[in-house]
């Protein structure tokens, strides 16, 4: 975006000139300082892509409470739209909550000795059924990246279960309480 010569002075005067009274107007109406310094910010930054249309004199204070009005409306759909998601969500999760599966065996033992990048790819496989270009489109790889990695990751989770099945094996062989 290309603004006409002066524009950055005009912004820097109006922005000076009327900050404060548009900091106000922003405290006066949010709940927290975050939130006026998001507004303020919002405005300000309506005011700089929109430059041309800011009003001289007075008049720029009122064309910046309007901006501020609306910005601040904008945030408070948004809280009310972020709070009516969560209402709906933890009924939805109060109601039916997820199977959680038993995470204790010599498959997960073997499932969790693997890499993080290893566990997430299969569980993309398995727990989400999602096909190779879906996992590259996930994992922000090609296809056949996606392919290749869990070939790999299958792979190396079938030699950590060769090694604990090894392991329980050779305890269940060992003698119990007998000493050598």
């Amino acid at each position: 975006m290309t603004h006409p010569p002066g524009a950055r002075d005009r912004f820097e005067a109006i922005y000076h000139a009327h900050y404060p009274a548009v900091h106000q107007y922003a405290a006066r109406r949010t709940d927290s300082p975050d939130d006026t310094a998001d507004a303020i910010a919002e405005t300000f930054l309506t005011a700089w892509r929109r430059i041309a249309d800011v009003p001289d004199g007075d008049a720029a204070r009122l064309w910046l409470y309007g901006v501020a009005r609306r910005v601040l409306a904008n945030q408070r759909r948004g809280k009310s739209r972020g709070a009516a998601l969560a209402v709906r969500l933890k009924a939805e999760l109060s109601t039916a909550p997820p199977p959680v599966p038993d995470r204790t065996g010599p498959v997960w033992e073997a499932f969790d000795a693997l890499s993080a990048r290893d566990r997430e790819v299969l569980a993309l496989a398995f727990w989400e059924h999602l096909t190779g270009p879906e996992i590259g489109q996930v994992l922000g790889c090609t296809a056949t990246a996606a392919r290749i990695r869990l070939h790999r990751a299958r792979k190396r989770l079938a030699q950590a279960l060769e090694v604990t099945d090894h392991d329980q094996a050779k305890t269940s062989a060992e003698p119990r309480g007998e000493s050598l």
